[in-house]
């Protein structure tokens, strides 16, 4: 009788889908330069079930490709970083020391000074670790020249009282948003180091019923309402004519980069009661007169489907994000099929502990 071979480690599945995603899309090698974080995150066994909790992707590992328009063939990734039985302080905290250990090495000290200046209210000692649920999620991106960019996304346990520590400019744009849109609630800021700039955002979670249309005051504030709608016109293609979105439906993210204030609508589909089912048909369809990010998507869903599937995994999150003088792009978050925990995994789990 045969052997069955063992079943592989989470962190050998990883590794492994991140270094073809890299082939395919023909970046440098994603997992060796945190490779450390990686194995402390998933560890040497097999047991898909322990992460079933997680905050970044319940009932999956929490490891979320993503999938750029403004990035074309850079591999982009977010976990989870440490354990599940790691604490939200251990989170938060191990997010900082390898953001602050890819930006020494890959990008440099000028891009370091900005991160420990602008994170520090996010992470300072002084700051009591009450209310936070997971801490901080980690993020990068490759290219063919390595590492392209660096995320930590913390999470804001104190809610608006937070919006005090955030850069003047930044601010700004946060409090016209807080007035003009009714029912957002602080989620996590963004840090992001590249290598030609650094950037901070804050993310709201939209906690009442958001209209797309009634998004058109806060960005004529902004000046960048002639961008609504076109906006609407695709994001009403792929959600079958949908306008408006449920309580806790959707995200809303705002920034100030070099082109003036940006913001990005997160759609959150596991909470749209009727996606159409020909969703990446439609979003296709609506990419057709942009080639470039076409041929783009297309590559990166080959990068990301197993060799012996035919589909990537399921869309958890489509984007779309602009600024005064960049168009609409749209971002796209998976959920790999390799990773998925199975529908009884709930089920499993109770059985096994009795």
């Amino acid at each position: 009788m045969p052997m069955t071979s063992p079943r592989e480690s989470v962190v050998n599945r990883v590794e492994r889908r991140l270094k073809s995603a890299a082939r395919s899309l023909g970046t440098t090698d994603p997992f060796a330069p945190s490779r450390d974080l990686f194995l402390r995150t998933f560890g040497e066994g097999t047991d898909d079930l322990r992460f079933r909790d997680n905050a970044l992707m319940p009932m999956a590992v929490p490891f979320e490709p993503s999938f750029s328009e403004n990035q074309p063939g850079k591999l982009r990734f977010t976990i989870e970083p440490l354990p599940p039985e790691a604490s939200s302080i251990d989170r938060r905290d191990e997010s900082t020391r390898e953001m602050r250990r890819l930006i020494r090495h890959f990008i440099g000290r000028e891009a370091l000074h900005w991160f420990d200046r602008s994170s520090e209210p996010f992470r300072g000692f002084a700051r009591p670790g009450g209310g936070l649920n997971y801490g901080a999620f980690f993020g990068s991106s490759y290219d063919r020249d390595g590492l392209y960019a660096s995320k930590v996304f913390y999470e804001l346990p104190g809610g608006a009282g937070m919006i005090d520590n955030l850069p003047y400019d930044l601010a700004g744009i946060v409090q016209t948003a807080l007035q003009m849109v009714p029912g957002l609630k602080p989620l996590f800021t963004t840090m992001a180091a590249q290598r030609d700039m650094g950037g901070q955002r804050l993310t709201f979670a939209c906690t009442r019923e958001l209209r797309l249309a009634d998004l058109q005051p806060v960005m004529d504030a902004l000046g960048i309402g002639h961008r609504l709608p076109s906006i609407m016109q695709l994001l009403g293609l792929v959600l079958g004519g949908r306008f408006e979105l449920p309580p806790h439906g959707a995200l809303l993210a705002f920034g100030m980069g070099p082109d003036g204030p940006d913001v990005e609508i997160y759609v959150l589909l596991s909470a749209i009661p009727d996606v159409p089912p020909s969703f990446l048909s439609l979003l296709t369809m609506g990419l057709a007169e942009r080639p470039r990010g076409l041929q783009a998507l297309e590559q990166w869903m080959g990068a990301f489907t197993p060799e012996d599937a035919h589909w990537p995994g399921r869309f958890s999150i489509i984007s779309l994000r602009t600024d005064a003088v960049s168009p609409a792009r749209v971002s796209l978050y998976l959920r790999p099929i390799e990773f998925e925990l199975p529908a009884d995994a709930f089920g499993q789990a109770h059985e096994s502990a009795h």
